[in-house]
């Protein structure tokens, strides 16, 4: 019965992944092929970000859950510290789209 948390768990990791990884990148169709190559580069770091943050976050919901629920506050602990992480790569997933996004069109 414990495992079925962390099963759903790496099936949410696994669904947002595939969603992130998939996602459209800018359509490159003017400019130098050495900076499109970086922005698009740049994009795709940005979603393997993401993803790894979508999936820490999740994990760190699931641990203080399971944590608060069993009454160790180690583990609850550990959770909140992972969601905080995953946020955080997330965020720079963002940044990495922005400026890809952004070296892209200043290449136009």
């Amino acid at each position: 019965m414990k495992a079925i948390p962390w099963i759903i768990a790496g099936a949410a990791i696994g669904v947002a992944a595939v969603v992130v990884l998939n996602a459209s990148s800018p359509q490159h169709s003017t400019g130098l092929d050495d900076v499109e190559d970086a922005a698009d580069r740049t994009f795709r770091w940005g979603s393997k970000q993401r993803a790894s943050g979508a999936g820490s976050s999740i994990l760190g919901k699931v641990k203080e859950g399971f944590g608060r629920a069993t009454g160790d506050d180690d583990l609850a602990g550990e959770g909140i510290g992972d969601q905080v992480a995953g946020s955080l790569k997330d965020a720079a997933g963002q940044v990495a789209h922005a400026a890809g996004q952004t070296i892209h069109d200043l290449n136009r």
